[in-house]
């Protein structure tokens, strides 16, 4: 996609809004306990400061749902941010309005503000033009290096972009060449591999995916019901029969197109997943009756293993298996370890699937890791971001 970068564009002395995804996970006591997004914008900040531009910076935090929540206040964020940055960085108490143009209007050369949640106000996930208008008052030129909520046609992602020039920082930027690759042209062969619980959030990207991958994997829960349809007992796995009528047609699809889908052929199952009390493998395919799948079992990593070590380009959206539980991780951490060994291009999908790469410590070892689960999805399904399609054209 021919979109501007902020490199393309003269920011020196100018007031540069950026959209930020400071959207991380706090604690009871407020502690941030994930700060991979805060540190994913870094390298856009500190080139604006480098430009000696005035940066302001505009996130949303949890769901407050218009209204003003302290529990989902940016004030850890602003904290952080000063540590990570080695700065003092003043954050105000709300994101709009005379007090804020008035801070903004005082601002010197690389000074940083943060403002306060976008969400606590409604309009700004109604896309509402006034209060975009509102923000674009306080910049001369937005940057969006919020990936993560590219799908959602908000104020600060596509609103704003109506009323200044608008480019990707480094972050967007980067997504957007990586997924644009995949989904044009990826080197081959190209595995798919998807995991996750639900078949029906899996519909869309599974057949866009059927006119660019060579190979798709699918585990997880997920592959309980594909299993069901091709006749093999899964016990008391997840099940969807309503999936059924589509799930047959995407595995005639499949085998008319020339598409080999791989399902496992073992598992790791347990009599109750809460307690985890008796847990084993199987010795083939089938799940015997009052027993759960909850990973995938060593023939099945074996099998994955050998598909994936002649793939050129692999792209990984949802763990395997029940991965927070280290008694169901084995199989995403055995899969983690083989992506990340490999020479082929891997992308791997936000949320859960980013989790997972960065609890078994191999996150440095991948290709591009995605900050946006729905964002990332979304794109992989072939559908236009609406923060991605309203920036500047080269």
């Amino acid at each position: 996609m021919n979109k501007k970068s902020i490199k393309d564009v003269d920011i020196a002395g100018k007031r540069v809004l950026m959209r930020v995804d400071f959207n991380v996970p706090l604690d009871k006591q407020q502690n941030i306990t994930d700060d991979n997004r805060i540190r994913a914008a870094l390298p856009t900040i500190r080139y604006i400061i480098g430009q000696n531009a005035k940066l302001i910076l505009i996130s949303h935090l949890g769901r407050p749902k218009g209204k003003v929540v302290p529990e989902f206040s940016l004030k850890p964020v602003v904290l952080h941010l000063s540590a990570l940055l080695g700065r003092p960085i003043r954050m105000l108490k709300d994101c709009v309005g005379p007090e804020v143009e008035q801070a903004v209007s005082s601002m010197g050369d690389s000074d940083v503000l943060l403002l306060e949640n976008l969400r606590f106000h409604k309009e700004e996930t109604d896309n509402d033009p006034a209060f975009a208008k509102k923000l674009s008052l306080l910049g001369d030129i937005f940057v969006n290096d919020a990936f993560g909520t590219c799908h959602r046609a908000h104020a600060s992602t596509e609103g704003v972009t109506h009323y200044l020039e608008s480019v990707s920082g480094f972050l967007v930027e980067k997504e957007i060449e990586y997924f644009h690759k995949i989904l044009t042209q990826p080197e081959k062969p190209f595995v798919f591999l998807l995991g996750g619980a639900k078949v029906a959030d899996k519909i869309p990207v599974i057949e866009n995916m059927m006119d660019k991958a060579d190979t798709i994997i699918i585990a997880g829960a997920m592959a309980y019901t594909f299993m069901k349809v091709e006749g093999v007992d899964i016990g008391l796995s997840r099940f969807e029969p309503e999936m059924t009528d589509i799930v047959r047609a995407i595995l005639d699809k499949a085998k008319a197109k020339g598409i080999e889908i791989i399902l496992p052929i073992d598992h790791v199952v347990t009599d109750n997943i809460e307690t985890a009390v008796h847990v084993q493998p199987t010795e083939g395919e089938a799940i015997p009756e009052g027993w759960i799948g909850v990973d995938i079992g060593r023939k099945t990593i074996e099998l994955f293993k050998g598909v994936l070590s002649k793939a050129k380009t692999i792209v990984w959206n949802g763990p395997v298996g029940i991965f927070e539980n280290d008694r169901f991780a084995h199989g995403t951490k055995a899969l983690a370890g083989i992506i990340s060994d490999s020479s082929a291009i891997s992308v791997i999908g936000g949320g859960d699937t980013a989790a997972a790469v960065a609890k078994f410590g191999v996150s440095d070892k991948m290709s591009h890791i995605s900050t946006g689960g729905g964002a990332s999805l979304e794109y992989l399904e072939g559908k236009t971001l609406p923060g991605i399609a309203a920036l500047s054209d080269k």
